[in-house]
């Protein structure tokens, strides 16, 4: 009977691995289409992975908790002859083979990736812990000591960062002072510290608490974007009171209209996405040695979760909506993002970032860029303060309603002049903001 391949998703455009938390269905389970057949887990989202075909589950390569490469088969489900196959970019037909014994338990279905190599003891290695050992040059001898907590002992990227933050702890002799690692192999390796178990006390007075899945997951994003991109930041200020006016004035009958509540995020947003415009190479991505320009103006809007992580909802073509549509897709997309029920397309895309700092009374921020995007807009709280403005009849000191913006960029590609320009675009279109308009 043919067989359909089962694949790992791609999650987002940054995203190149996703965790499996759970198995809905097992080895000999029937499925239909769309049917859930596991959940996964990214430092962006989890999300359901439903079946594209109907038929049995016949292979499962990967247990839960493992991390698996988008791309990879994760399953393997026979179908009828002439099955429908449901449209998805998760899946891909099985290559015909000489039939083989019948699946094992999916308690042993565990395995690798296929292009894992073996150690001279025997043990296994995926590809990217050997590049990982070969990036911190870490020889055989030393990567066989390394104790590994995957399936059958196996050293994942997990433990090889774990066992890396410990040597470098471990040759640190004072400020700024690290000891030579010579002599770091098989049989010189120190012992390994003692570590206290999550939510013991570690001392007397601290208390070790390990990490969530998702708070591991984008620390991994926001160092690896530190190490990708050279970070600049830009701050300007900028006069908001007319929004600030115009907002106090038009929000019940807005909200009594058309069934939204108005907030300044979509007015934010609609001056970005007309800078974009403005300055297209700000949305852009690195590819190597060639910039990729977008066309599509996706901005993504940094949302908190009731946990205290954050996650990045994309507004599709932003500088195609109005007003009124931009706030319906902020509400609908910051609303769903708070109850978890975000769908994976929702999170991938974005072309440029934008975040409210001022959500917490914080003035301004530093923001990190999300990969692979080559920029960040950070507003911060609106507050009144006195300013200096401009009259027929001179200048005067006024009560106006201030707020500092600042945009983090890559300066591989965005120089200062761009940056600059763009952020001050930004404020210019907010300054210009009509107080007495009524299309939305």
């Amino acid at each position: 009977m043919p067989q359909v391949e089962l694949i790992m998703p791609k999650m987002g455009e940054s995203i190149i691995e996703a965790t499996i938390l759970s198995w809905t269905k097992q080895v000999g389970d029937t499925v239909e289409v769309d049917d859930t057949v596991l959940e996964i887990a990214t430092d962006k989202v989890d999300s359901e992975v439903p079946a594209p075909v109907a038929g049995t589950i016949k292979e499962i390569r990967f247990g839960v908790d493992e991390t698996v490469a988008v791309g990879e088969v994760i399953a393997l489900i026979e179908t009828e002859v002439g099955a429908e196959v449901s449209p998805s970019p998760s899946l891909a037909p099985a290559p015909s083979k000489t039939p083989a014994p019948a699946a094992p338990p999916a308690s042993q279905t565990k395995k690798e990736a296929v292009t894992e190599e073996k150690s001279g003891n025997g043990r296994f290695y995926s590809p990217l812990v050997r590049t990982i050992a070969a990036t911190e040059g870490i020889g055989q001898a030393e990567l066989d000591q390394i104790p590994g907590t995957g399936n059958g002992g196996r050293v994942n990227k997990q433990d090889i960062q774990a066992y890396l933050k410990r040597r470098d702890n471990r040759f640190i002799t004072g400020p700024g002072k690290a000891a030579p690692t010579v002599g770091i192999n098989a049989t010189t390796l120190p012992p390994r510290p003692p570590v206290a178990p999550a939510g013991s006390l570690a001392s007397g007075s601290s208390e070790l608490i390990e990490m969530g899945r998702m708070r591991k997951l984008i620390a991994d994003h926001m160092v690896q974007s530190k190490r990708t991109s050279p970070h600049v930041t830009s701050f300007i200020e900028v006069d908001v009171t007319d929004i600030v006016t115009w907002r106090e004035g038009i929000k019940q009958n807005f909200q009594r209209q058309y069934g939204e509540k108005i907030t300044y995020t979509p007015v934010f947003i609609e001056a970005v996405a007309r800078a974009i415009k403005d300055f297209p190479m700000v949305n852009v991505s690195v590819d190597g040695d060639h910039i990729v320009k977008k066309h599509d103006v996706n901005i993504g809007m940094a949302a908190a979760l009731p946990t205290g992580n954050l996650i990045v909802p994309v507004i599709r073509n932003a500088d195609r909506l109005n007003l009124l549509g931009l706030t319906k897709q902020v509400n609908d997309l910051a609303g769903r993002a708070r109850a978890g029920k975000l769908k994976p397309e929702e999170i991938r895309d974005g072309t440029f970032t934008v975040t409210n700092v001022g959500t917490f009374g914080n003035v301004m921020g530093t923001p990190i860029i999300n990969q692979p995007q080559v920029a960040i807009l950070a507003v911060g709280a609106i507050r009144k303060k006195p300013a200096v403005l401009e009259t027929e009849y001179g200048d005067v000191i006024a009560v106006r309603q201030l707020m500092f913006m600042s945009l983090s960029y890559d300066h591989r590609v965005v120089d200062g002049f761009l940056g600059g320009s763009f952020l001050r675009r930004i404020g210019d279109y907010l300054e210009a903001f009509d107080p007495q308009r009524t299309d939305v």
